[in-house]
């Protein structure tokens, strides 16, 4: 009776144990290269004492970082801290060719320019953007965590810790894509990322 006893529960802790490897988060960053990622541009991606991080290059154009990886449905945490102007965002449902990108962005940038908002680039343009309160919420020159959920047409932001927007899009509902992270155009921009992170579900 003690040996079945003992099988039943090492089989059931396997099977927890796969349970919670099929529905857990994934690394997107493994804290010393880019594997798994795809650069657009010229402008610079690299990884430095586990922190992944991006920099203006010599051309001072558009760059992109993009998942490998498609994603519909996922909910995605990740930190960053800015230098320079750190204008930068994370892509959703993207597409890129060379470095024009189709679809969404959660943004990133400096105080008063709308972190957490959701701009579509070559398209509606600003979709909606934080409350004047929430722009308080970002820290200049300090880690800054960023949670995306996106299931179906529904964009949630928050922004250490604390909801930024909600917004409902039939056009958001109806793509898939890529997650990217982006350096924005006219050069002096750097920012660095850390403990990404994401949780993908097919409903």
């Amino acid at each position: 009776m003690t040996r079945l006893l003992f099988f039943l529960l090492l089989t059931l802790s396997a099977c927890t144990g796969m349970r919670q490897r099929n529905t857990g988060t994934q690394a997107l960053f493994n804290g010393k290269d880019l594997t798994g990622w795809i650069v657009y541009g010229t402008e610079r991606w690299y990884a430095e004492n586990g922190e992944l991080i991006c920099e203006s290059g010599p051309d001072q154009r558009y760059g992109y970082l993009a998942t490998q990886q498609t994603f519909r449905d996922f909910d995605l945490t990740l930190e960053f801290r800015q230098e320079a102007n750190g204008n930068s965002g994370v892509f959703f449902r993207s597409s890129i060719e060379g470095t024009k990108i189709t679809g969404w962005q959660a943004e990133i940038a400096p105080p008063g320019k709308h972190t957490g908002g959701i701009y579509e680039s070559y398209g509606r343009g600003w979709l909606i953007k934080p409350p004047a309160e929430k722009e308080a919420l970002l820290r200049p020159g300090e880690w800054n965590t960023l949670r995306l959920r996106v299931v179906g047409g529904q964009v949630d932001t928050w922004l250490n810790g604390t909801p930024v927007i909600s917004l409902q899009d039939d056009k958001i509902g109806q793509a898939t894509g890529s997650i990217a992270l982006q350096i924005h155009d006219g050069g002096g921009v750097k920012v660095r990322w850390r403990n990404i992170r994401v949780r993908a579900s097919d409903h």
